[in-house]
């Protein structure tokens, strides 16, 4: 299976279809291989999508006479193949709508990346002070659940009181994890003798009696 980086490679070049010179379309690949079983091997492959191709105006015709059925040919190429082939393909549809977005393709090879090497930095980040890569899979909700639990256990040894406005700011998807989240910022604002303010949601002194930021009384 080709890698990401690898499919990012791939997709940013050009290739044109050897029946009708268009450029070839850049497609995520069908969820199953009619061939072997054994996948495609990458997420990405290249289509000749012009309904104008010589391959699939022709093909109609020759699907009918050989198979007795409806269905055309669209030219495929698999990256880092030398030589494409003719795909069956059942109407004029088929893989529109499928091509890649190469910016949100670089933009989620980008994060995925981001998210290894915060995995890579929790077991450090206590002894170096670092919260950034705990804060970092804590509010990504693409992150790994069980990564963000364990950067989640993290905080009340980090005792950075810091964290506390990013992921008051922060829409949990899971409820479950904004509940596991916010448990410990009670057990940080109780360490630090903090509380937050009901009014305006500022960080002020346990035993304060009104708060310096908004001035309201509680």
């Amino acid at each position: 299976m080709l890698s990401c980086d690898q499919c990012i490679e791939y997709a940013e070049k050009k290739y044109s279809c050897p029946h009708c010179e268009s450029v070839l379309s850049r497609c995520h690949v069908p969820p199953f291989h009619v061939g072997d079983g054994l996948g495609w091997g990458t997420e990405i492959f290249y289509v000749c999508l012009n309904d104008e191709c010589k391959l699939f105006v022709n093909g109609w015709q020759s699907i009918e006479n050989n198979y007795g059925h409806i269905g055309s040919y669209r030219y495929v190429l698999l990256p880092g193949s030398k030589k494409g082939e003719a795909m069956m393909v059942a109407g004029k549809q088929a893989f529109k709508g499928s091509e890649v977005n190469i910016e949100e393709m670089q933009a989620t090879n980008k994060r995925h990346q981001q998210e290894k090497e915060a995995v890579d930095q929790l077991d450090s980040c206590v002894a170096e002070k670092n919260l950034e890569p705990v804060m970092f899979l804590i509010l990504d909700e693409h992150a790994n659940p069980k990564d963000r639990e364990k950067a989640i256990g993290l905080l009340k040894d980090l005792n950075d009181l810091s964290c506390i406005d990013p992921i008051r700011n922060h829409s949990f998807s899971k409820p479950d994890m904004e509940h596991m989240v916010n448990m410990v910022i009670l057990d940080l604002l109780k360490a630090n003798f903090k509380k937050e303010c009901p009014h305006c949601s500022e960080i002020i002194k346990l035993q304060a009696k009104f708060c310096k930021h908004c001035q309201q009384k509680f």
